[in-house]
């Protein structure tokens, strides 16, 4: 409360305080006059801005609490007999201080602190240098370790201003920027944090990052920012580049560290990073720990500190369990000996497929971690996750999400393990990729039975037993989310299992989970009553998995089915269904469940029996997602949607052809559609064919003002004219793949030299030819580019003007390239080092000596080649799978084979492959006139035989189609 006393207890002062900002002294001179006794009723916002005001002060008040006042007030200086005294100081912070020093109490912030100190610090004001060394200290407390209301370039200034004043809070703030060092690289600010402060920060024990990715991305970021031009094609022309030295790069992602050997500053380290990984990633688990005793153990030691709360290894196959053990061990188990001996036996049974029940984990005194709640191992193919299980139970005891995409070795019947050892798991990811043999979509010409995975049956190892059933346990039901797409290995009795065990799912996907029913899915949906998001396309959802959605979950008796109106059925309170692919429904079943989700804000139901009928009965009004793709409805029956929908946001109705009305198409108008979605919705996805026309796109502008994804296929017509509009239109378009459209130079450089934010772009079986001058202008954003048939005549050298302008593509589809030859290999190893998808098909030449520098593509995932020329080794596949640690999808073609055919690989020299398809092509003869002219063949599709391999067994399929 602010103090009353004015005269009271000694004589008035006058205090001229006069702003020592110059730019405020041309502004409003009107003397004002306040006094310390109204001091609570300051106004700040007005006073602050004032360039002189005068102020009534009660002298001993300013005697007591300011030492720079008693030296002035009650000492020697002649001021100590006069009326006023002039003070030049910033107005608003010596009001504040004045304020304070008269019982008002002071509202901190980054921005106000150092001027309020500076004031403290001059005046000798102890009282208030306590209250914002207090206020510091608790702001960068470990219990306030997320700073929202802080900003960057504020405390910066504090820094500096100690670092110049020799003040004792320089370790302070660094560390508290350390362990917020996340947050500090997205502030907009960051490129300013001078280079002294930023490498005290990345040299602090505290530092906490999500991944080491991320401190390399921020420190390779503030470089290029604060680094001049020339010096950044030299690794040694700055003297701070030796902040690149404390990136531990044996930690990076693969396709991280393959993707920056193009970095000019920082390529010698991305390529000594890719050489570790992949060593680390040969080499076999039980001589790791030999592997560590001669070398830097601290390149390999994990960031994990108190403060940690995500813990991100995705796309790390050097990853395996004993050197995750190992920074979940204190430092000085480093030079154990005897931990080294027991980690050799633990990989070494690892190896042998031993049963993880049977090992001793209490001989390794792993470390706790509370505040981590997320793990992400996705794309670890070496970790062993159902052994890493039991550590992250130990060290993760907050664990709440698990991200484990991609581990394919990790086995769904020991999902209650997983549930049991850490219960307060609420979200698990554990998708593996979806299976070509989708039955809906394939005709299966024969199939083999399926070879099981063999267990070591050695009389010295130890076998892995049969897995017991869950355990049913109540304590289990944290569990909301759970991520089980393209699980082929996951059954009907696992989906009842699942259902006991997580009473409180809310999240289920389901997707590509080819192996399970239409009556297991039932069974899931009747009894986990939370649900409100399905995820099961492609799988045998079917009439059953109606009933139960259907059904009122408030009775579980034989009645089948209640009104459409019902308000107590699953489906009534479903959020997001995605069914797509589902050939097992009928119209009627379609038309009963769509008229009951009512509360729907995602609906996918593409390539099922969906017709107007069932569209027209849909009565929701929250949709934001409809996929309506490759079905027979019309423009009337999903404007029907539309208008009572203004929410949607992504509409998807490629493949309609019942969209096309051709007495509008004729006339040149647009169909009621485009007009009702242009009127009341604002788009972000939109993906089109049938019917689709410049009018269209016209009609459609109010709508897709933000749209980020834009999709035009087969029956769409929107001309190189539309096409020209299409960045006018769509401003912040990421994605854009068209298929089917004239296409032509002009059109691929306005939208690349025009849509700076795209990031994807795919143009497949275009009309018109496209040259190198379509990629003359930089698109250092794009990431994914699809030249599918458009662009026949590229040479090598316009492949090198491609790599340099579109340098940091991860993923290139090249399709019908025929002047393309083996030289072309080294240009895409060399100009997109960090690929993780690459096809090439029908290019040319490219594999007729081989597949040589390809290989150098070390973070493949997804390889096709096919018709590249014939010269690929029978032994290809298996050096491949070796050769690429993340490598999961292969597609070739038999007629590629140097020596007729592939050899195929086994469960051990497989390593990461999941999918393999081999092509193979009958030759039909083909005549021209006469047959004295001669003949000669051409290869046609004849089948496609398809290995599939899950975490039990490898499946072998051949089906007619090309896939």
């Amino acid at each position: 409360m602010a103090s009353d006393v004015d005269t009271a207890d000694g004589e008035t002062v006058i205090l001229n305080c006069i702003d020592s900002n110059e730019s405020r002294l041309d502004g409003d001179r009107e003397e004002i006059v306040i006094s310390t006794a109204e001091v609570s009723r300051w106004d700040l916002t007005l006073l602050g801005h004032r360039s002189i005001i005068k102020i009534k002060a009660n002298r001993q008040r300013l005697i007591r609490q300011s030492s720079y006042f008693h030296g002035l007030l009650s000492g020697s200086f002649s001021e100590s007999c006069c009326d006023s005294i002039s003070i030049h100081w910033d107005m608003e912070s010596l009001l504040s201080m004045l304020q304070f020093i008269f019982g008002c109490s002071l509202d901190l912030t980054s921005e106000n602190f150092l001027p309020l100190y500076e004031a403290a610090l001059f005046f000798g004001v102890d009282k208030l240098l306590l209250v914002c060394r207090s206020w510091l200290d608790y702001v960068t407390s470990e219990v306030r370790i997320w700073p929202p209301e802080l900003c960057l370039e504020d405390l910066v200034h504090i820094w500096d201003y100690g670092r110049e004043n020799a003040i004792d809070f320089i370790p302070q703030l660094t560390g508290y920027l350390a362990s917020n060092f996340i947050w500090m690289a997205s502030c907009d600010s960051f490129h300013n944090v001078p280079f002294e402060l930023l490498l005290s920060c990345v040299k602090q024990p505290c530092l906490t990052v999500d991944s080491e990715k991320h401190l390399c991305d921020a420190i390779l970021l503030w470089l290029a920012a604060n680094t001049d031009p020339s010096d950044r094609l030299s690794s040694t022309g700055d003297a701070r580049l030796e902040i690149l030295t404390e990136i531990r790069t044996s930690l990076l992602s693969l396709p991280f560290a393959a993707g920056k050997r193009r970095c000019p500053f920082f390529s010698k380290f991305a390529e000594r990073s890719v050489v570790a990984i992949c060593s680390l990633a040969a080499s076999r688990s039980f001589i790791l720990a030999d592997i560590l005793g001669g070398g830097d153990c601290n390149q390999l030691r994990i960031r994990l500190t108190e403060y940690t709360k995500i813990l991100d290894l995705s796309g790390c196959p050097q990853i395996n369990l004993p050197l995750l053990l190992l920074n979940m061990l204190p430092c000085s188990y480093y030079l154990d000996k005897l931990l080294m001996k027991k980690l050799n036996q633990l990989s070494l049974k690892l190896e042998r497929h031993t049963d993880i029940s049977r090992i001793s984990w209490e001989t390794f005194p792993v470390l706790t971690f509370e505040a981590v709640q997320v793990v992400d191992v996705s794309n670890c193919p070496m970790l062993h996750l159902e052994a890493a299980i039991e550590f992250f139970s130990k060290s993760f005891p907050s664990l709440t999400t698990l991200k484990a995409a991609y581990i394919l070795t990790f086995r769904t019947m020991k999902l209650y393990q997983l549930l049991q050892r850490c219960p307060l798991l609420s979200d698990i990811d554990l998708t593996v990729d979806s299976t070509p043999v989708i039955p809906a979509k394939v005709s299966v010409i024969s199939s083999f039975p399926a070879v099981m995975l063999q267990i070591s049956t050695s009389p010295n190892d130890e076998t892995c037993p049969d897995v017991p059933a869950f355990h049913f346990s109540r304590q289990l039901s944290n569990i909301t989310k759970l991520i089980l797409e393209g699980r082929t290995d996951i059954y009907d009795s696992d989906l009842q299992n699942i259902a006991e065990c997580c009473p409180s799912l809310c999240c289920i996907n389901l997707n590509a989970c080819t192996s399970i029913t239409d009556s297991g899915i039932s069974i899931l949906v009747l009894k986990c009553v939370e649900l409100h998001s399905i995820f099961a396309c492609d799988t045998s959802f079917g009439y059953n998995c109606v009933l139960s959605l259907c059904r009122n979950i408030s009775r579980l008796d034989a009645v089948a089915m209640k009104m459409a109106d019902d308000t107590n059925s699953l489906a009534y309170k479903l959020q997001i269904l995605h069914i797509g692919g589902c050939k097992g429904i009928n119209e009627t079943s379609l038309l009963e469940l769509i008229s009951q989700t009512q509360s729907i804000r995602s609906l996918c139901l593409r390539e099922t029996q969906l017709v107007n009928n069932s569209l027209y009965k849909f009565s929701g009004s929250s949709l934001e997602m409809l996929d309506v793709s490759d079905t027979k409805v019309s423009c009337g029956a999903v404007s029907h949607v539309v208008r009572g929908n203004p929410l949607l946001k992504c509409l998807i109705a490629r493949g309609c052809r019942h969209l096309l009305q051709e007495e509008n198409y004729i006339l040149g108008k647009s169909p009621e559609l485009y007009y009702e979605l242009g009127k009341s919705c604002n788009l972000e996805e939109i993906s089109l064919g049938w019917g689709f026309s410049f009018f269209s796109l016209e009609a459609l502008r109010p709508a897709i003002k933000m749209l980020r994804t834009f999709i035009v296929g087969l029956g769409g017509s929107l001309g190189e004219d539309g096409l020209k509009l299409v960045p006018t239109f769509c401003p912040w378009l990421e994605t854009l793949i068209l298929y089917f459209q004239v296409v032509s130079d002009s059109v691929v450089r306005n939208i690349l030299e025009t849509l700076k934010n795209l990031q994807v772009l795919a143009l497949c079986y275009c009309f018109g030819e496209i040259s190198s001058l379509s990629f003359q202008s930089s698109a250092p954003r794009l990431r994914k580019l699809k030249l599918e048939r458009v662009s026949t005549q590229m040479t090598n050298d316009d492949l090198l003007i491609l790599s340099r302008n579109c340098m940091n593509l991860t993923e290139l589809s090249l399709v019908g390239c025929k002047c393309l030859n083996s030289e072309s290999q080294d240009t895409i190893s060399n100009g997109w080092p960090g690929l993780i998808s690459l096809h090439l098909e029908d290019c040319g030449e490219i594999t007729a000596q081989g597949v040589t520098s390809l290989m150098n593509c070390q973070a493949l995932e997804d390889l096709l080649l096919r018709h590249n020329g014939l010269g690929i080794d029978r032994n290809f596949i298996i050096r491949a799978a070796s050769r690429m640690p993340l490598l999961r999808k292969v597609a070739v073609d038999v007629c590629d084979a140097k020596d007729g055919d592939f050899d195929l690989p086994d469960f051990p020299n497989r390593n990461f492959l999941c999918i393999l398809k081999i092509a193979r092509c009958n030759l039909k003869r083909r005549s021209f006139g006469s047959t004295k002219s001669g003949t000669c063949t051409t290869p046609v599709h004849a089948e496609t035989l398809i290995l599939t391999w899950d975490s039990r067994k490898l499946s072998r399929t051949v089906v007619k189609e090309r896939l």
